[in-house]
């Protein structure tokens, strides 16, 4: 049964509720407490209905009704103002499960993402060797056609001696002793690297005996120079046994055909130890050697193999 509500119920329901209710506003007429017998008289309570979706009860609001309003707003979490549960996943213990936010990316990307500058810095190596190694190998290439020009000058012999004796296991044959100097003219071409040059034992042979050993010793020429070297030839009682039957015992129109033959060694250091150069040139000479004269013996440039 409606009553009409008299003016102190609306006056202290209006201030509470001016700009929360902006349309029609209907109340719902409730018994009061007190009343026992059903008196038409008795006291209503009026609730407002809120005709818009923003004003239902599931949303706080301030009031009367603010108790009903606080316990749907804490258990809002976990149930709807109906009752009825949120379709929210749940844990083995019940309670609802949540999104975290993660305030830092994952390990793994972490993890991939050294594995990637590692990968970039081993790239970066390699590319460098070979770069490195292109470029020794343009040098080392570039540097091959400079190759050390030898020039055999002159032999000069200063004694050469031809007589009897016997080994040293007592065989008695035809011993000879000389005693010379080669002279050598060396020349690198090279305009960025210098050159050291070495020899094989220099031998003066007679029907392929040695008769006499040099030795050139080891030295650094340095790069576009010209060095002229000498080597000191020795033979003492060299034994020459069926060899030297041919040779007559005189030291008078003794002329005695021989042969030099050796091998010069360069090298050269391009870039330090790490790019080199090797030349190698084989060098033959035939002669003839006087026993009476100590004149040198000159050689022409096709006197002489180079190989």
């Amino acid at each position: 049964m409606i009553h009409t509500k008299s003016e102190s119920d609306i006056t202290s329901l209006a201030p509470s509720s001016p700009s929360r209710y902006p349309g029609p506003v209907y109340y719902v007429q409730s018994p009061s407490r007190d009343s026992h017998d059903g008196d038409k008289s008795s006291s209503m309570h009026a609730t407002p209905i809120s005709n818009s979706p923003m004003e239902s009860p599931s949303h706080p609001s301030f009031g009367r009704h603010s108790r009903n309003s606080s316990a749907s707003r804490f258990s809002g979490i976990f149930r709807s103002s109906s009752g009825r549960k949120w379709g929210r996943k749940r844990n083995d213990k019940g309670w609802p499960e949540c999104n975290v936010i993660m305030e830092e990316g994952a390990y793994d990307d972490l993890d991939d993402e050294g594995f990637s500058r590692r990968f970039q810095a081993l790239i970066a190596l390699f590319g460098f060797i070979v770069l490195f190694t292109v470029f020794c190998l343009i040098i080392w290439g570039a540097s091959r056609p400079y190759k050390a020009e030898i020039t055999v000058k002159s032999l000069t012999v200063n004694n050469f001696y031809i007589g009897e004796g016997t080994d040293f296991s007592g065989v008695p044959t035809k011993m000879v002793t000389v005693n010379g100097t080669l002279k050598m003219s060396i020349y690198n071409p090279a305009t960025l690297f210098g050159i050291h040059v070495s020899s094989t034992p220099v031998n003066l042979l007679y029907s392929e005996i040695p008769v006499a050993i040099g030795q050139l010793k080891k030295y650094y020429q340095p790069r576009k120079s010209r060095r002229t070297v000498s080597v000191i030839l020795e033979g003492t009682k060299v034994p020459l046994y069926g060899a030297g039957s041919s040779l007559a015992v005189s030291n008078t129109n003794s002329k005695v055909p021989l042969s030099l033959d050796f091998e010069i060694r360069s090298r050269g250091d391009v870039v330090g130890k790490l790019v080199r150069t090797k030349h190698r040139k084989r060098i033959s000479c035939p002669l003839v050697v006087d026993s009476t004269s100590t004149k040198p013996i000159k050689f022409k440039q096709d006197s002489c193999i180079y190989e």
